[in-house]
């Protein structure tokens, strides 16, 4: 239910329950917790995310993702080391850039406060029964 991109962060799904007059919701959504070397975020806001401690952390899956794109595993790991380390390099002199991830949303900087937008369609993908009550909590 979590992955782990070291040097960046932890992408997670959590259970959130919401209560309303007439129900009990229980909604599913994606949460991004931050976990950068804190000399890059020098001036920097970022919303505290805590992940439950039942949530399951693991490793990014170097060898799964050169299957998607037919690279070897190592240098899959490579070029996410690099580009984690040009993000924080980035932030590190007042740049701000946008760290887009495909079918997931855009880790951003816009006033000085850093954080994760997430698509629409992720977030649909993950709560199906409930999609309306994700998307405005998320």
């Amino acid at each position: 239910q979590g992955v782990l991109v070291p040097g960046l962060g932890t992408f997670a799904v959590v259970p959130e329950e919401i209560n309303s007059t007439e129900e009990v919701y229980v909604v599913r959504r994606p949460v991004f917790q931050l976990d950068m070397d804190v000399s890059c975020l020098q001036e920097l806001v970022f919303p505290t995310v805590m992940i439950p401690g039942d949530i399951v952390i693991m490793p990014l899956d170097y060898w799964w993702l050169s299957q998607t794109n037919s690279l070897p595993p190592d240098l899959v790991r490579g070029c996410v080391e690099e580009t984690i380390l040009l993000y924080s390099f980035q932030l590190r002199d007042r740049q701000h850039p946008t760290f887009a991830f495909e079918n997931i949303g855009i880790l951003s900087c816009q006033d000085n406060v850093l954080c994760m937008q997430f698509h629409c369609s992720c977030i649909a993908g993950l709560e199906s029964q409930d999609t309306w009550v994700a998307l405005l909590l998320t």
